[in-house]
């Protein structure tokens, strides 16, 4: 997770823009994709979002359910560098979650979108990895970025870790995800390139994401393994909503 200063965020907008194309990877092909283009194919990232819906659960419905916040983190978190410390965790009996941003997370398994060319914060690297050892790849996977455990909160306390499911809420839409990143202890709001993309969120890391409007629900004790079958995060998101709209 790269933490966007204003001056890095002033930097960035001078690169030039990469001139490729991407493939549209649709959501339900996700856990399907095992090919990763050559990290010297520079990609395009600033066409529109491609966005497709996930299961039968309403975001009307999930968000009329997280009006009120029971605060479980100890302070609050900024959004992004410099930004005021406003955003605290939230909790409920089966789930944690909070309303923020959406910044994008390029980082992991590199490719055709996600490498050093397309993102100046890029790292080859994420908290998590594939079954088979290898990195996460943020541009086919689907997966959200919690802070690294401080002071502020521990995640692991509220049942959160590594393939933990999520809902992730923009819009009418609802995203099936995992626990596949951490970033800064002081910083909240993030997503993968995947992620964005699926929820119609522009998923350039240089300068899309979404300033406000984005609610990241993660079920406690839940987990995904493999943490990149992404079918297996939708069947079990799904079945948690439910219950969720059911139980709070």
């Amino acid at each position: 997770m790269r933490v966007q200063s204003l001056t890095l965020v002033a930097a960035s907008a001078a690169l030039v823009a990469p001139t490729t194309s991407p493939p549209v990877v649709r959501t339900h092909e996700v856990a399907r994709t095992h090919e990763v283009a050559p990290t010297h194919e520079v990609a395009r990232t600033h066409e529109p979002a491609v966005a497709e819906r996930e299961g039968a659960v309403l975001a009307a419905d999930l968000l009329a359910k997280l009006r009120d916040c029971a605060p479980v983190s100890n302070g609050r978190y900024r959004s992004d560098d410099g930004a005021p410390a406003d955003i605290p965790v939230c909790g409920r009996r089966d789930a944690v979650f909070w309303k923020a941003d959406m910044d994008i997370d390029c980082d992991g398994r590199p490719g055709a979108l996600c490498n050093e060319t397309t993102d100046p914060w890029f790292a080859d690297a994420t908290a998590f990895q594939q079954s088979d050892g290898r990195q996460l790849s943020a541009e086919t996977l689907p997966y959200i970025v919690v802070p690294t455990a401080g002071d502020i909160w521990d995640h692991r306390e509220q049942g959160v870790r590594g393939g933990s499911v999520a809902a992730v809420i923009y819009q009418d839409r609802v995203q099936y995800a995992v626990v596949g990143d951490t970033g800064p202890h002081d910083i909240i709001g993030e997503a993968s390139y995947a992620t964005a993309k699926a929820l119609g969120i522009r998923p350039d890391p240089r300068g899309g994401g979404t300033d406000s409007g984005v609610t990241y629900i993660v079920f406690k004790n839940s987990v995904v393994s493999p943490i990149e079958d992404h079918v297996e995060a939708v069947a079990q998101g799904e079945a948690l909503a439910r219950e969720f709209l059911r139980e709070n």
